[in-house]
């Protein structure tokens, strides 16, 4: 008995196949023989590329605002915890001030 190797198809030609389904030029049919990809695949990588096309938008691209208190409440809170680990090792060293 021999083995079926499943096809693994990258992203890139994922939505390549997505998109042209999209535009519609060509039948589904048309499109999986092209690429080398069932037709139900091609609807389904369609169906997923127009639900999912929203979702690319969404986020917010390019440099994020600082929040000038967080870091400085973050820096703060690194320095005394810093100071309460040399108080404990000058503490256990037996070095006096």
């Amino acid at each position: 008995m021999t083995g079926v190797k499943r096809k693994n198809f990258t992203g890139e030609l994922k939505a390549k196949v997505a998109l042209e389904a999209i535009l519609g030029i060509k039948t589904v049919n048309e499109i999986g023989q092209e690429f080398g990809v069932h037709p139900t695949q091609v609807g389904l990588w369609k169906k997923e590329l127009q639900e999912q096309a929203s979702s690319l938008f969404e986020t917010k691209r390019g440099v994020k605002p600082v929040d000038p208190s967080a870091s400085s409440e973050r820096l703060y809170s690194e320095i005394g915890r810093l100071k309460m680990e040399l108080d404990w090792l000058k503490k256990k060293s037996g070095i006096s001030q």
